[in-house]
């Protein structure tokens, strides 16, 4: 991987997008124009453009202005336009500790929204979820993918990782939900001592309160995560203002309408009905880490 020291310093537009698309699927449900939404703004067409486009923040009056010319008047809906906005003012404005790292590289749009995010359901094939993760196994992944050219940029990358951890400490943690495959669990990433250690760190963290562990189990056979690992990500009350963040071996995809939240929160759902309850799976993490 190369080394961009700029790549950390890149603000996220996926919030950006995400409101700029509802208000112009409202508008277009309405008929209007962007020269509309300007004379309303009293700004420029080039404004509205780039606010549906996700390219510059919006100020919470704005929003209420293109809500009432929209003839949106349920406040409901207004007030998750409003809290959108408010996460996506936060995260540009943002200055992360994630800049010092440029080994983040492609994970730097999902860190930043990690850190001002209120709940996290992960569901995860085959790795261990990076929150979850120790340190001695984040480093047996990193040299296991074999994505690095330098070999020093590995221990910054470390360090990185166990630095997201801290949001699931504090007077506000997040809240964690994580479903991992049973696969996970036994694949020795790092060896048998490294794995003991991080089933261990597993069983220690499931006693937070703030994290909710479930292993799915090869007896589950067939299930609906069996095509890819996903995580949702929210930032008010579990199922509003989700965006999914889906890794794939070549690229990152965001998928940020409310059809691909309301999907990927199905599937989640379903997921957890054919995974272990949290003490029965703490059980088999504990059985596993036995066998070792």
């Amino acid at each position: 991987m190369g080394n961009n020291p700029d790549r950390g310093r890149t603000i996220t537009t996926v919030l950006g997008r995400r409101l700029g698309g509802e208000l112009l699927q409202m508008r277009e449900a309405c008929g209007l124009r962007q020269m509309h939404a300007a004379e309303a703004l009293t700004a420029s067409v080039t404004k509205v453009a780039k606010i549906e486009r996700g390219q510059v923040p919006m100020r919470d009056p704005d929003v209420r202005a293109l809500c009432h010319l929209y003839g949106q008047s349920d406040e409901a809906v207004i007030g998750k336009l409003l809290a959108l906005a408010k996460a996506d003012r936060e995260r540009r404005k943002a200055h992360g500790w994630w800049n010092q790292y440029p080994q983040l590289q492609a994970m730097v749009e999902y860190v930043a929204l990690e850190d001002i995010a209120t709940n996290i359901r992960t569901w995860q094939l085959a790795i261990v979820p990076g929150l979850l993760q120790t340190a001695d196994y984040a480093r047996a992944l990193a040299v296991g993918n074999g994505h690095w050219e330098d070999p020093d940029e590995i221990e910054p990358f470390v360090e990185s990782r166990m630095a997201r951890q801290a949001r699931l400490d504090g007077e506000n943690p997040l809240e964690l939900w994580a479903v991992v495959h049973e696969a996970a669990l036994r694949q020795l990433v790092g060896g048998r001592d490294v794995m003991r250690a991080q089933l261990e760190h597993l069983l220690d963290l499931a006693r937070r309160p703030n994290v909710k562990l479930q292993v799915l189990p090869y007896l589950a056979g067939a299930h609906p995560g069996m095509t890819s690992a996903f995580t949702i990500v929210s930032f008010t009350e579990p199922g509003a203002l989700d965006v999914v963040h889906v890794d794939t071996a070549s690229s990152t995809l965001w998928l940020e309408s409310n059809t691909d939240a309301d999907h990927h929160n199905g599937l989640f759902d379903r997921l957890t009905r054919l995974s272990l309850a949290q003490r029965n799976s703490v059980r088999l993490i504990d059985g596993i880490l036995k066998e070792m």
